[in-house]
């Protein structure tokens, strides 16, 4: 390694820092004393190693082979003004190695480029941990990088149509009153206006001399732009004349009294000039002289300036004449007569006639031949040409011209290639040159723009000029209540690590799929380094498409937080990476990282990564994804090419199959949501669970993402297949939906070609926090699909537009994991609910070894489990999510003389060790497995019913951002020996009602978000409606009711009441009863009530009594959208509308005994197609 001895010298291009010396060498890491200038210059062959204690700092761009800095070795690059560019093949930081450039509190102001170069199939041997073209921080290592803090992405705030640019163009005009030379001083790099001023040449020769002073000091290469106005040559004296023919001007010498005259030229290049000059015409006639050049700005815009001096003359149309009229000869309106007529009234020499008849006809349209209408003559219409013998009555008037005035004016037109974006924020710290990304506000992803930032002297803080037009429609504003404005964000840092590319792909079965190099470089961090903190860093052409090898990767470290010894916290922060090659920043195996501000674009493979599941407290805060594509590395991760061509020869039949359930419970608040996800690529073959948003992109967060989250989390990710949905000018499919609007904020399934049809485990078992009420309007409320009864209770609210439930709850997770057989289908079944079974066919495809169920259940509850097949001998249920002391009863079917061994255990997934903690003891009793504790719990075997009871239950603490318990997962496992030759363990039939339990809402549901607090004047109307009968002993009475919003209105008589509300609004208008003996009559007077309604009416209707359920008076049923085919029974329930369409809500529940419907209803109704 070479250095040298000259401190000072590479210590005077160093950036300046604070005045203490003292000070700043304890914040600046280039101020360090003792540091030994490194300057290696230029080989590839270089290897270079810095240890033993050696301390140096990188003053000037080099280029080596590697660099590795080991056993207490330290490199600082140097902050300075000239940029540096430092090639390697890679860097490896070993035990006790540093790497610092900036730090927090002394931010690297520089420009620094990292280039890693090599190629995959390079012949030198490969690191055995890091592979090539890496950073890479070992046991013991420590890096440190911090760029200048900048604004890492915002919203744009107003909306962007395809090219649409500023109108920034610059126009100054005189007249009467500026007499003189005018001069405008214009910047040629940007086409502002430095200076202007006028000179009054005509009054005074000092003001001729003024003039040659002012042109005098303008620096060389600045515009002048010149005009006369009015007149400026009277006191022009010799200094203006020669300076202004220095400047290029050939006529300037030669102005006249009036002489227009106007003048463009670059000071210093007379050969720039240009000119024009025109005589003046006298009082009553136009003259001009017009100068026009175009030139171009430092950054490629085109700008044209236009110099005009000139004489106008304008001109007015007189009054209508009439002196003579058809009779006699013909209509003679002779200019001549018209003089004498009206001598003050009529020019001499008019410009122009015109004439009609008194009617307003214009003369050519009136069907009369004209004999003349010349303007120095005047109008004659001879009788004797008309085939019907006379003319019209005709009235003349005469164009006349006024005297000329002086105008004068300097025009500033930009061809604008540029467009000022609105923004959310400040734009703190982006400056011209920096490239931004606009995300694309539409459902494809490839509507994403880039730009570079221009200068801007106008512009205000939120405000930044970009070079180009949008392609596309960027949308700025909330629609419908939606927020659909697009993420801005930045790409360029001061500090950037690259990959040096090959121009094309070579060598490897990626080329298979991308015709460009995928040999990205790549940071990862090793297990046990001393510290890593990354910030204000550009990546780009980063990541490999080959396992372990991304952009930045943390690798099985463990606790990166204070709980592992970090002090401060691992963290990268203020990061934009961009155009990589697998991924954007990966977490595997690692606990407490803080990923902030991060900006992720244009990457192959899922960008924000947890890669197995059990990593925990990783903060995903603020960051942005977007355009992320297909990639081959995972099959979720693939799209449907590459999972052909990838699967393709495995073996017959083999078909990809990922998990099909989400793991965890996800929770959603709106402070102002601020973390979208980039698109995930998606696989035919493969269906993905991941929450679909406009432009294929995740909701924002301001909060924690996990890749599964605990119950008690604050984190707002919304679990998968919950689509909300935001509507956009550009959004539509192919059919068109002008007409339409859509505007559910949410909706499971099938709203359209994009999303699956919600059959799978993950999107059956779907459940939805929405803590502070931003999308159900009530604050805490979990929203389920409406189908899945393991979650629902009595008082949940059906969403019918949503295909949904609001409801409130204990909720939590558990894994079934099977073995022998995994091939089979399981069916889980709430107490409460025996007749709403949910069933369920396994995260895993039926060729593995194991199969593994992942319901979210209701805690505090029973269920029973069955299965397609006998019984799996196997089965071990994780607590997912379960606090301490948290419990479900469950009762798994099994054949008759199955025998069983019952333990329990704590997993850890990080060390993979298994530590048993308990066993389960056969009991006669069943209410003694409530009884269970931590190393001893009680099974109850019902051999009836077919089913074995357990409770299953939580004994140990949970952190709050884990889903596991502080100890590892709890579990139990059930090995049982079953006969041979056993049938499907399904004991439905067995089983209930003997276990049916009444329903029980334990939890209250939140009360709604009252009107004032909505962000939209688009809400919800809460409408409660119920038919039913009590018996009290041998006393039967009848009850119905209808609640809107929580007002109840009880019906009085037996028949039906219909209850309206005005479907624009949510309005009760009013409630009618109709009796019995009307509905069993001619029902005129109900059919006539119905259909004087207004449309857009809401319309509910209970029974009470005995229900007449036919008759004509049904009609009104279906008039109000109910299904013909169903039939009625003693009670009803009916939500309608009357309208022109039918909305999805509309619903109708009939009963013997009670029937019952709780649900919201959108307002305002709109109409809406099915996509």
């Amino acid at each position: 390694m070479r250095m040298t001895k000259d401190l000072a010298k590479a210590q005077t291009d160093l950036a300046p820092r604070p005045n203490s010396q003292t000070a700043v060498s304890d914040v600046c890491p280039d101020r360090e004393p003792g540091l030994q200038p490194w300057t290696p210059g230029h080989s590839e062959a270089h290897h270079v190693t810095i240890g033993y204690g050696r301390k140096v700092i990188l003053t000037s761009s080099a280029t080596v082979h590697s660099i590795e800095i080991l056993n207490g070795g330290k490199l600082v690059i140097a902050d300075s003004y000239r940029p540096i560019l430092l090639r390697t093949k890679h860097i490896l930081i070993g035990n006790r190695g540093q790497l610092h450039i900036g730090s927090p509190d002394c931010p690297y102001k520089g420009n620094l480029t990292i280039s890693l170069f090599g190629r995959s199939d390079d012949t030198d041997a490969e690191h055995s941990y890091f592979g090539r073209k890496y950073i890479g921080v070992g046991t013991g290592g420590t890096l440190e990088i911090h760029g200048q803090k900048k604004l890492s992405w915002t919203f744009l705030n107003k909306t962007l149509h395809p090219g649409e640019s500023e109108d920034n163009s610059y126009l100054f005009e005189r007249g009467w009153g500026n007499r003189g030379i005018i001069v405008h001083v214009i910047d040629p790099k940007t086409g502002e206006v430095l200076h202007n001023d006028r000179f009054d040449t005509y009054r005074s020769k000092e003001e001729s001399r003024r003039l040659a002073q002012y042109v005098d000091v303008v620096d060389n290469g600045m515009i002048l732009a010149m005009v006369v106005n009015d007149e400026g040559s009277n006191n022009l004296e010799d200094s203006a004349r020669k300076i202004l023919t220095k400047l290029g001007s050939k006529d300037f010498h030669r102005l006249g009294f009036r002489h227009p005259w106007s003048f463009i030229a670059l000071k210093g290049n007379a050969s720039s000039a240009v000119e024009d000059h025109a005589i003046y015409q006298g009082t009553k006639a136009s003259s001009e002289a017009r100068s026009s050049r175009m030139f171009q700005s430092e950054y490629g815009e085109h700008f044209t300036i236009t110099t005009s001096s000139q004489w106008v003359q304008e001109a007015e149309w007189t009054e209508w004449f009439d002196r003579d009229d058809e009779r006699g000869s013909g209509d003679w309106e002779k200019l001549s007569d018209l003089h004498k007529a009206y001598p003050d009234r009529l020019c001499s020499t008019p410009m122009d006639i015109q004439a009609e008849s008194h009617d307003g006809v214009p003369s050519n349209e009136t069907g009369d031949v004209i004999y003349k209408s010349d303007r120095d003559y005047g109008f004659v219409c001879l009788n004797k040409d008309q085939s019907h013998g006379l003319c019209h009555n005709y009235r003349v008037r005469f164009l006349c011209g006024k005297l000329v005035r002086p105008q004068a004016s300097i025009s500033i037109e930009r061809l604008s290639n540029s467009t000022v974006l609105e923004l959310a924020e400040p734009a703190e710290g982006w400056g011209p040159g920096d490239k931004l990304v606009l995300a694309s506000t539409d459902y494809s992803m490839h509507q994403a723009e880039e730009f570079t930032i221009l200068p801007c002297t106008a512009c205000g803080p939120t405000q930044v000029k970009v070079q180009g037009k949008p392609v596309f429609l960027h949308m700025g504003e909330e629609v419908d209540g939606v927020d659909m404005r697009a993420e801005v964000g930045l790409l360029s840092r001061n500090i950037l690590v690259r990959g040096e590319m090959e121009p094309g792909c070579y060598g490897n079965e990626a080329c298979k799929f991308f015709a460009f190099d995928t040999f990205g470089g790549h940071v990862k961090v090793e297990r046990g380094f001393k510290s890593v903190q990354v910030s204000g860093v550009e990546l780009q052409h980063m990541g490999q498409q080959s396992m372990g090898h991304y952009p930045v990767h943390f690798h099985m470290n463990g606790d990166v937080d204070q709980k592992g010894g970090y002090d401060p916290p691992t963290s990268v922060s203020d990061l934009s990476i961009h155009h990589t090659f697998s991924r954007c920043v990966t977490v595997h195996g690692s606990n407490g990282l803080l990923v902030k501000d991060v900006v992720g674009y244009d990457a192959l493979g899922h960008c924000f990564f947890t890669e197995d599941g059990p990593e925990e407290r990783n903060t995903f805060d603020h960051c942005l994804g977007l355009m992320i594509r297909a990639g081959t590395l995972l099959p979720s991760d693939r799209d449907s090419k590459m999972c052909r061509d990838i699967t393709q020869g495995a073996f017959p039949g083999y078909v990809v199959k990922p998990p099909r359930a989400p793991a965890g419970i996800f929770h959603w608040s709106s402070p102002k949501p601020t973390f979208p996800l980039a698109a995930f690529p998606s696989c035919s073959l493969l269906p993905m669970t991941g929450t679909n948003w406009r432009h294929a992109a995740l909701s924002h967060l301001h909060d924690t993402h996990l890749s599964s989250l605990p119950l008690s989390s604050p984190s707002p990710l919304p679990l998968s297949s919950l689509h909300p949905l935001t509507p956009s000018p550009h959004s539509s499919p192919s059919t068109p939906c002008s007409s339409y609007q859509i505007t559910s904020r949410v909706f499971f399934g099938e709203p359209g070609p994009w999303f699956n049809k919600m059959q799978m485990d993950g999107d059956k078992t779907t459940i939805f926090h929405d803590v502070d009420g931003s999308v159900s309007e009530y604050p805490g409320a979990f929203l389920v699909k409406e189908d899945n009864w393991l979650l629902r209770h009595p008082d949940c609210i059906d969403v019918p537009d949503w295909r949904a439930a609001i409801c409130s709850g204990h909720y939590a997770q558990i894994y079934i994991q099977t073995r022998n057989p995994a091939s089979l289908n399981m069916q889980m079944v709430k107490d409460e609910y025996p007749d709403r079974p949910l069933t369920l066919e396994g995260a895993l495809g039926k060729r593995k070894h194991y199969q593994q169920f992942q319901p979210v259940v209701t805690l505090g509850k029973g269920y029973t489990v069955h299965w397609d097949q006998a019984a799996p001998a196997e089965i071990t249920v994780w607590l997912i999510n379960f606090n301490r002391n948290d419990w479900i009863n469950v009762g798994f079917c099994y054949p008759t003389g199955t025998t069983f061994t019952i333990i329990s255990d704590i997993h850890n997934r990080l060390t993979k060790q298994t530590r048993k903690t308990g066993v389960f003891m056969r009991t006669t009793q069943r209410d003694k497995i409530n009884q269970s504790h931590l190393s001893r719990g009680y099974y109850y075997w019902e051999e009836d019913t077919g089913l074995l009871f357990l409770r299953v239950k939580a004994h140990n603490e949970k952190e709050d951002f884990a889903f596991c318990s502080v100890k590892g997962c709890e579990r139990v496992k059930i090995t049982a020996v079953i006969p041979k030759g056993s049938s499907p363990s399904d004991c439905m039939t067995q089983a209930y009602p003997l276990h049916a339990e009444m329903p029980i809402v334990d939890v209250p549901m939140p009360r709604k978000l009252p009107s004032a607090k909505l962000r939209t004047t688009d809400h919800f109307l809460e409408v409660k409606l119920e038919s039913y009968n009590t018996r009290f002993f041998h006393i039967k009475e009848d009850f119905a009711y209808t609640e809107v919003n929580g007002r109840k209105l009880y019906q009085p008589d037996d028949g039906v009441q219909l209850t309206v509300m005005d479907g624009h609004d949510g309005r009760l208008v009013e409630s009618k009863g109709f009796r019995n003996s009307i509905l069993q009559g001619v029902p005129a007077q109900i059919e006539s009530y119905v259909n004087n309604l207004t449309d857009f009416s809401i319309v509910i209707i209970t029974s009470k009594g005995r229900l007449v359920t036919r008759g004509p008076w049904t009609r009104i049923l279906e008039l109000l959208g109910a299904d013909k085919t169903l039939k009625l029974r003693d009670k009803l329930t009916f939500v309608g509308f009357k309208g022109t369409f039918r909305p999805d809500w509309i619903r109708m529940e009939v009963d013997e005994e009670r029937a019952k419907i709780h649900q919201v209803l959108p307002i305002p109704v709109v109409k809406k197609i099915k996509l």
